[in-house]
């Protein structure tokens, strides 16, 4: 598929917005016995959300990224607002994707892995757009397993979907579209606005697949950051010590369980991963004989010299980060300049003094702290994500807010956007407060986690509580506690959970992830056995 010429497109547009200001809800929404009544609105804002997978704010400019510049996303939180403490749920793809449709933690809304099929029947964000006169649009990454609802249109890539030539599924079927899976979604998110009904204000997710594993850069990124070593994280060698055991068991490590042809792009390497894997990588076989043969142009040369060094030990685990890390950021660069595109549109047809832009992702992700890769766990790197957002005449250019805020917030904050009242189920809070500059002394205090799989990348189920300052953590298949003091350790490199000068922030800690536990309604814990 093409890009799609952005000066040719419409030039004009008609008014968007409700022609009744006393619109009244119809209450025959699937799976919402009572739809709430919205406030009158002369023009509701048209909301565009762009939501990638697995994006760590340490790879974006506004957030002080030291490894790469992101100039299109740093044009969201220039001319919008950044929450520099925003946190997911659940740090898994999709329970969090989840948590944002439904404004619930993984508990309530029934996802709590991976593996659990999303139930489409229950009330989501754009369900409730849908009955304000919005038209809703999904486009890209959905990976819930069953089809979208509450949407007019979706085209969404299977399962985790693929980088390269990827298959798309519509109502109408699966087709195949040849070209770079971040492109294709930009192009097919502006080709759904071309079409759209201009008399109604409209939200459109436009999810990405980039950068999730295996991080397969697109065609025009192939060589970026060959000339440059890319910083290394403090933490690259981690040992463990001064935590809990559970960590010295991780199956994520960049040292130990990357895959060389999988993972690392060494083409034909039947070299095994510590846990004795050596998977293909599937991207290059999608691939059409030109696509490949840039790639291997690409790929060849860097592999060449790599074989013929025969890295041992710590030289070795910074080759494999340094191949990693240009791949993940090559990907993001892909994914910046289609946000670009995006924006492009939007100033180009005239949306963007009443579309609010949101920039996000599923979660966070090591790039090489404590030697690793992934998410899943409660430390900063994967429990913090990304959120820019420009709110025509709400936002302050510029502003950066540090009040705490959860991915259960997005969907009450789109609903007071769009002058719907949030309903009462949902957990999460509008943050418009917080987008105004200011966060009020009544504001939300401390942050529930709960991560329920086991055995992937062996990462334990545990949950947590979050506050300005403290981390506790529950390892509760094992009963084992962490405590961390973020102000003085950051990186959270040691828990002071059994140090007696902490004894009363541990006691304050505990009551309060029992409190959140009763707010949140939290079944009793489940512990393991075996």
């Amino acid at each position: 598929m093409s890009n799609l010429n952005i000066q040719t497109r419409r030039q004009f547009l008609k008014t968007i917005g409700m022609a009744s200001a006393g619109f009244t809800v119809a209450s025959a929404m699937t799976g919402c016995s009572m739809a709430p009544r919205p406030k009158p609105s002369a023009q509701r804002p048209n909301i565009v959300f762009i939501f990638t997978d697995d994006h760590a704010v340490q790879s974006i400019g506004a957030y002080g990224s030291k490894i790469n510049k992101t100039p299109n996303l740093d044009r969201i939180a220039k001319q919008g607002v950044t929450l520099e403490r925003c946190f997911c749920c659940n740090s898994i793809c999709a329970p969090s994707r989840a948590a944002v449709l439904t404004g619930k933690h993984s508990h309530v809304n029934g996802l709590m892995t991976n593996g659990t099929t999303f139930d489409g029947s229950q009330p989501t964000l754009p369900k409730y757009l849908k009955q304000v006169g919005y038209q809703t649009a999904l486009i890209g990454k959905w990976h819930l397993q069953s089809d979208p609802t509450g949407f007019d249109y979706w085209d969404i890539l299977p399962g985790q979907g693929s980088y390269y030539n990827p298959d798309f599924i519509s109502a109408q079927g699966k087709t195949r579209v040849e070209g770079y899976v971040t492109d294709i979604t930009t192009d097919k998110a502006m080709d759904w606005l071309d079409k759209r009904d201009q008399s109604k204000p409209f939200l459109l997710m436009c999810q990405h697949k980039a950068p999730h594993r295996i991080w397969a850069p697109g065609p025009d990124h192939l060589t970026m950051y060959d000339d440059v070593d890319i910083p290394e994280p403090d933490t690259l060698f981690d040992d463990y010590a001064n935590r809990s055991e559970v960590l010295k068991d991780n199956e994520m490590m960049i040292a130990k369980h990357m895959m060389y042809d999988y993972d690392l792009k060494v083409t034909g390497s039947e070299e095994p991963d510590a846990l004795g894997r050596k998977f293909k990588n599937g991207e290059r076989t999608r691939m059409t004989p030109e696509q490949r043969e840039k790639w291997d142009a690409a790929y060849e040369p860097k592999n060449d010299q790599f074989r013929a060094a025969k890295l041992t030990g710590k030289d070795l685990v910074r080759w494999k980060y340094q191949r990693y890390i240009k791949d993940y950021l090559r990907c993001i660069a892909s994914v910046d300049d289609n946000v670009g595109r995006l924006l492009d549109y939007l100033e180009a047809q005239g949306l963007k003094d009443n579309t609010i832009v949101v920039y996000s992702s599923d979660q966070g992700f090591y790039l090489g702290e404590h030697g690793w890769y992934d998410k899943r766990w409660m430390y900063e790197e994967s429990f913090r994500m990304p959120f820019l957002i420009t709110w025509p005449g709400v936002t302050r250019a510029g502003a950066r807010t540090r009040g705490l805020a959860q991915n259960i917030d997005f969907a009450p904050t789109f609903l007071e956007a769009a002058g719907v009242p949030v309903p009462e189920d949902m957990q999460g809070t509008s943050l418009k407060p917080l987008l105004r500059g200011k966060t009020p002394r009544t504001w939300r205090k401390s942050l529930y986690y709960h991560y329920y799989e086991r055995g992937e990348h062996h990462v334990p189920a545990h949950e947590g509580v979050r506050t300005d300052r403290y981390k506790l953590i529950h390892f509760y298949d094992t009963d084992e506690w962490e405590l961390f003091d973020l102000k003085k350790d950051p990186q959270e490199m040691k828990s002071v959970y059994r140090e007696s000068r902490y004894a009363k922030i541990v006691r304050t800690m505990k009551a309060e992830l029992a409190r959140l536990r009763v707010l949140y309604q939290v079944p009793p814990l489940k512990p393991r056995k075996d």
